[in-house]
């Protein structure tokens, strides 16, 4: 699969195999709390299996506030 990093800067990884998301994550040493991932317009969970085939976006979570 392809995964397009963005955590800020933009990176291309091509991931093998079948595998559930939770296990491409940890395969790429990304903590899935600090992360979305998206394939297309679908937010995908931790549960879910990305096929070789695809291509999956992981998105840098950013939170903040007002001080």
């Amino acid at each position: 699969m392809k995964v397009i990093l963005r955590t800020p800067e933009r990176k291309e990884i091509e991931v093998r195999g079948d595998r559930k998301l939770k296990e491409v994550l940890e395969s790429l040493d990304i903590n899935p709390e600090g992360v979305i991932v998206a394939r297309g317009s679908e937010l995908l969970t931790l549960d879910d299996t990305v096929r070789d085939d695809e291509t999956i976006e992981v998105i840098s979570a950013v939170s903040g506030g007002a001080r």
